[in-house]
């Protein structure tokens, strides 16, 4: 059984029960190990203790740790301020106020009295110093007037949450508690006891969280433990990184997911361009039988009824607007194209079906794993892959084909760079006005109308080699007039140096700082 246990106003007074022998001791050091958390080490009674406090949307909390955490190479504005004023300090008083999730840390430090309230509120927790005045001198999160009703700003007085209830009672709002005292009556009783004495137990359900009672009357194993803040301590060493590998788990699967999406699309582009270019031969052949039978043609015929090469009787399509000479001519320059593309295509067919079946197996390795920092290896390996962080636009409903409808197609690229370019006017525009970030490289047949081909650079367009730009450029070539030609000038330059001219037809760019490659149009 799963039971999700908070820490609410009656843990937060097991701990503060817990920082009491701390009052009088000395705040030696101040860390703050990331922008929600700070630590502070107080030296009492001969023995030191080290208070972590969070103001962390999820994992909001204060309790004693053993593990001492590092501190940011960069002291924030927060821990500076911390440091200029309570650090060398005393602890006055360490107290729950009015049995709220609210600890309020009083401190007398030879620049006056302070006051750190740490506010456990989930996505409303903060960290606030305060001065003897009831001013705010900085806080963790700061809170103006567009966020909230209440402002969180330095120079401002301090008010309490508009949630504080001003009551003790407010101990037993919890709904985790109220859920106890259903499955076992005498809870209330015990928390009472220990509020009163001072004298909390200290419980920690594994995969479930901390609790200074009992919780085993709602059906989970527990273990005793010798402080509520040992119990908490070793719930978050745990909790923490398996949310953090949910979370990365999700994103990295989502970012897969997408990038197999794209690539299932290439490949069914892919598979139709082979399929048209194994028909070369056939559309050959009508052009051959076209001027075989051309003198006896009517003009305007829309069919030709020939007999094949082997025996059989064909009927071929014609254009009645063409005489037999174009109508032939218009069957070779198919043929011709498809077989000119055929090598590319098939090229490309191997070289994404093969990054698709890899993309498969890392997926399912991703989903079955549950360490953080074995998805940390995996995602190094798809960021190896360049199979993070794809530059696609978002959308907020799932799409059946990427680029929301429009004719661009992706292919992958020697290093495994992704290469979009667009088959008409619309869809190059939309790819270098709307897809295509200022780093990506941008490629195009000088002079002439030539689909536009987009690299993606993920902010590194110097580590395109030059191998990856002929490849681009290549398509570039394959997807103009010049396909046939000798030698293609393709030009390429980052997209920030690409813009439309006002009013120009779709598709129309001008470019500046270009470098030019010479293309074999016939290879």
């Amino acid at each position: 059984m799963s039971v999700k246990i908070p820490f609410d106003a009656l843990t937060l007074a097991a701990v503060v029960a817990e920082a009491q022998e701390f009052v009088d001791g000395k705040v030696q050091r101040i860390v703050q190990p990331d922008e929600n958390t700070v630590g502070l080490s107080i030296y009492a009674n001969g023995r030191e203790g080290f208070l972590l406090l969070s103001c962390h949307a999820v994992f909001a909390r204060a309790h004693f740790v053993t593990r001492r955490p590092g501190t940011l190479t960069k002291p924030p504005g927060f821990l500076e301020a911390l440091r200029a004023r309570i650090e060398g300090g005393r602890i006055a008083s360490v107290v729950q106020i009015a049995g709220d999730r609210i600890l309020e840390i009083v401190v007398l430090h030879p620049s006056g009295e302070h006051r750190v309230i740490a506010e456990i509120m989930g996505k409303h927790s903060n960290l606030i110093l305060v001065d003897e005045t009831g001013l705010v001198i900085s806080s963790a999160k700061h809170v103006g007037r567009a966020k909230s009703q209440r402002t969180l700003m330095a120079g401002h007085p301090y008010e309490l949450p508009p949630t504080h209830s001003g009551d003790p009672v407010a101990l037993y709002d919890s709904p985790f508690l109220k859920k106890l005292i259903v499955a076992r009556p005498s809870a209330r009783q015990e928390a009472e006891q220990a509020l009163e004495t001072g004298q909390f137990g200290a419980y920690i359900s594994p995969g479930n969280g901390a609790y200074p009672l009992s919780v085993a009357d709602l059906g989970v194993k527990e273990f005793e433990r010798e402080s509520i803040s040992i119990a908490l301590e070793q719930h978050y060493i745990q909790a923490i990184p398996a949310a953090e590998a949910d979370a990365l788990r999700g994103s990295l699967l989502s970012q897969l997911d997408r990038v197999i999406l794209a690539r299932d699309v290439a490949l069914r582009d892919l598979h139709e361009a082979e399929e048209a270019g194994g028909k070369a031969p056939v559309w050959q052949r009508y052009g051959e039988l076209i001027l075989a039978y051309g003198a006896i043609l009517a003009e305007g015929a829309s069919l030709l009824t020939a007999v094949d090469y082997d025996g059989s009787e064909i009927v071929i399509k014609l254009n009645p607007e063409l005489d037999w000479r174009a109508n032939s001519n218009t069957y070779f320059d198919r043929a011709k194209r498809a077989k000119g593309r055929l090598g590319v295509v098939r090229e490309q067919v191997t070289r994404l079906s093969d990054d698709r079946e890899m993309l498969i197996v890392l997926r399912a390795k991703i989903e079955e794993e549950p360490r953080l920092d074995k998805l940390r290896e995996l995602q190094a390996q798809a960021r190896e892959r360049k199979w993070l962080h794809q530059q696609l636009l978002p959308t907020k409903k799932k799409e059946e084909r990427p680029f929301e409808g429009h004719r661009v197609r992706e292919t992958l690229g020697p290093g495994n760079w992704t290469i979009l370019y667009g088959e008409n006017a619309e869809a190059n525009e939309y790819l270098y006005l709307r897809v295509a970030k200022p780093s990506d490289w941008w490629l195009h047949v000088r002079g002439q109308t030539s689909a536009h081909v987009v690299i993606l650079t993920r902010g590194n367009p110097e580590k395109v080699q030059r191998e990856t730009l002929e490849y681009a450029a290549r398509i570039a070539v394959q997807n103009s007039p010049s396909k046939h030609g000798g030698y293609v000038p393709v030009d390429y330059t980052l997209r920030r140096y690409v813009r439309k001219p006002k009013g120009a037809p779709k598709g129309t760019a001008i470019y500046t700082h270009e470098k030019t490659l010479h293309i074999d149009g016939k290879g």
